[in-house]
């Protein structure tokens, strides 16, 4: 992995935040310190950012990051600036599911963390990503039930490994990762658009890494997954409200339908 990326030039001036660092909070940091040359970030607003969330101070929401309790749990595979992009949502995902792992992706290198990740008994890993891509069609599933060794097997916790890239990066990736090529490929076929307004794909298919991880909550099927996925899937909706508001100098509108929306959600915990 090269170490001449661009890191933020909002970093200098960034301010203090409350919020504990999260996985992709320490991937950043440790990101942060290997660079050297600065990066102007996309579409953000440049001056001081929150480091608990991205966002202006004026739009910060650290104090609605949920982080619950899941079954399953999250390994991203970020490419080497997702990190510091403040549209990131993978960072999302770390804000809302308590067990979230986050590792910087090499196509030389393996991260002796992630083998032992994967090697872990506890978990069934699964890596999530469209099946027309698997040379092997007899990986891909569609749902963790399904016969054969992709079942989820008792007394295993789901493991969604996310590949955290723009879409051309994710395909290199994903055929430049064999320590992957033993795991069953989940193939997400929902019957929604994707509504990220932040970074489009060219394609209405193509989700971003959190709305991902929202559907692959919903197929775990315990009610504490199924309500981390909505709640995960309304935060989005809160963070590119802001993330615009921001953008476009208006101030934040906590009575929106997008905050109403989480309230509830938040309120309704099982």
């Amino acid at each position: 992995m090269t170490n001449d990326v661009p890191v933020l030039l909002t970093h200098v001036r960034s301010v203090e935040s409350a919020v504990a660092p999260h996985a992709v909070s320490r991937l950043r940091t440790a990101r942060l310190a290997r660079s050297t040359r600065p990066f102007l970030a996309r579409g953000g607003p440049k001056g001081e950012r929150c480091e608990g969330c991205r966002l202006r101070p004026s739009h910060c929401m650290c104090a609605l990051r949920p982080e619950l309790g899941t079954r399953a749990a999250f390994c991203l595979l970020m490419h080497d600036a997702e990190p510091l992009k403040p549209s990131n949502t993978g960072w999302l995902i770390a804000d809302v599911v308590r067990e979230t792992y986050a590792f910087g992706w090499s196509r030389t290198e393996v991260d002796p963390q992630i083998e032992a990740l994967l090697a872990d008994p506890q978990w069934q890993p699964y890596v999530v990503f469209p099946g027309e891509y698997a040379q092997s069609p007899e990986r891909v599933v569609q749902s963790l039930d399904e016969p054969g060794r992709a079942a989820l097997q008792a007394g295993k916790r789901p493991l969604f490994i996310l590949l955290d890239a723009t879409w051309s990066e994710a395909r290199k990736m994903f055929r430049k990762s064999p320590y992957l090529d033993g795991f069953p490929v989940l193939s997400l076929h929902p019957d929604l658009l994707s509504r990220y307004q932040l970074r489009r794909s060219k394609r209405d298919d193509h989700f971003c890494t959190s709305e991902v991880a929202a559907l692959c909550l919903e197929l775990v099927g315990d009610a504490p997954d199924v309500h981390a996925g909505q709640v995960l899937e309304s935060y989005l909706g809160v963070f590119t409200e802001r993330y615009l508001q921001a953008k476009h100098q208006q101030n934040a509108d906590e009575a929106s339908s997008a905050h109403q929306r989480l309230r509830e959600l938040m309120g309704s915990a099982p």
